[in-house]
């Protein structure tokens, strides 16, 4: 039985560690491919869109990197935490472990992933001459709120994909739609006035804008994208404990 913070605390902590082990054990690289994935990627699309918006955002490397992050962490800890309860079946079959924790744990072992890219995106800012802010500090407000809406995700998601397993194919096409729709290598500027108000309603847009708005640009997040991204996150955490609480005791037959 796992009833004491110190369990659970530890519980996470293996959880992760074999996480973050079993993904590079077999490459010679290892964990230098969180580094050099979202470098690779910003270099691709950089040679490929800064010829089509460069003039247009200042410093487009670092404009798209500081996205990409946002959204690659928002897609790998929710498809990670999609796939949590089925990929520990053996173990939830076996003993009894709270199966809420491995959908917590997928979402910690990216963010730890998320962390390390941050080094790249400060290394390009080095390199091409960006601006350090002071509001940079602020940043911790949409990234503390994104994460709080990957974990309702992760749990509404975690439940869904354990009765329906098309869930899976169908998210991938959610999360490239919503990468289109995240304002990455494009300047909101060129999106159509009556169609900038449906880009509002994405939170990852949202966190992403806030971000942006703290470490590119150099001032504080918009209070009202901020507000919006706090309460949506909040609303969509309630709604995936409510879930995994209704669904908790039955996973279990389903796997």
């Amino acid at each position: 039985m796992f009833d004491t913070f110190s369990e659970m605390k530890f519980l996470l902590k293996q959880l992760v560690k074999r996480d973050l082990t079993s993904k590079y054990k077999d490459s010679v690289l290892g964990i230098l491919w969180s580094f050099f994935n979202p470098l690779l990627i910003m270099l691709v699309f950089t040679a490929i869109f800064s010829m089509l918006f460069g003039r247009s955002i200042e410093n487009y490397p670092v404009y798209f990197l500081s996205g990409r992050l946002i959204y690659d962490f928002y897609n790998s800890a929710t498809k990670g935490a999609m796939k949590s309860i089925k990929s520990n079946a053996y173990i939830i079959k076996k003993i009894y472990v709270p199966k809420y924790m491995f959908s917590i744990s997928a979402v910690c072992y990216e963010f730890v992933n998320f962390l390390i890219s941050f080094v790249i995106l400060f290394g390009v800012m080095l390199i091409t001459g960006a601006q350090f802010h002071l509001t940079s500090i602020f940043a911790i407000a949409p990234i503390f709120f994104l994460v709080i809406l990957i974990f309702g995700i992760g749990l509404i998601l975690a439940v869904c994909n354990t009765y329906f397993s098309d869930i899976g194919y169908l998210y991938n096409v959610f999360t490239l739609i919503l990468m289109y729709a995240s304002a990455l290598f494009y300047p909101m500027e060129i999106v159509p006035a009556q169609v900038q108000m449906i880009f509002t309603l994405n939170p990852v847009y949202s966190a992403i804008s806030c971000f942006r708005e703290c470490v590119v640009y150099g001032i504080a997040p918009n209070l009202s994208t901020l507000s919006y991204l706090a309460v949506f996150a909040f609303t969509v955490l309630g709604v995936g404990i409510l879930l995994f609480n209704i669904y908790d005791k039955k996973l279990s037959l389903e796997i």
